[in-house]
Parts: structure tokens; C-alpha cells; sequence
């Protein structure tokens, strides 16, 4: 049973890795101008992760101090869901 739970726990912080990578590299490519941000799919794709991503985003960058344009948190928010992965698989099952 417990090892049903941890599966399902480390796919969804996976599933919310690939959302957070998605939304940095969608987000570059429209700060650079390479993708229209305002053709509807782009901005219904961007509003998605915008609501998925942002509640954890937001805290870091609030803390983090201003490296001139240069965000990071998202880096930050991926080490964390790697050490949590980490952490479900070692302590609870023992691996």
C-alpha cells in the first residue's frame, strides 16, 4: 500500500517538473519574442501554467534578491522537487 502511495506522490511532483520546465522555456521563448504571445493557444497554454506554476514561484522569487533579469526560482523549485523525490524514495521505502 505504502509503496502505491509513494509512486503516485513522486509521479505527481514529476508531472509538476515537467510543468515547471514547460513554463520556463515558454516563458523565455516569449520574452525573447520568438514565440506571439498573443496567438489564443500560446495564451491559453501560458494562463495554465501561470495559475499552476506561480503559487510556488512567486514565495521564492519574493525572497530571492535581484540578479538583473535573471530569474532563478524556477531552478530552485526543481532542486527542491528532486530532493523531495529523493527524500519519498530513500525514507519511505528504503531504498
Amino acid at each position: 500500500m505504502i509503496i502505491s502511495v509513494v509512486n503516485l506522490l513522486n509521479a505527481i511532483l514529476q508531472l509538476y517538473l515537467v510543468c515547471i520546465v514547460a513554463w520556463t522555456i515558454l516563458s523565455t521563448l516569449i520574452s525573447f519574442k520568438i514565440v506571439n504571445a498573443y496567438q489564443p493557444f500560446v495564451r491559453r497554454l501560458m494562463f495554465f501554467l501561470d495559475k499552476l506554476c506561480l503559487p510556488v514561484l512567486k514565495p521564492i522569487q519574493r525572497v530571492l534578491p535581484d540578479l538583473g533579469g535573471f530569474d532563478i526560482s524556477p531552478i530552485i523549485v526543481i532542486l527542491l522537487i528532486t530532493f523531495l523525490q529523493d527524500l519519498l524514495i530513500h525514507s519511505l521505502l528504503g531504498y
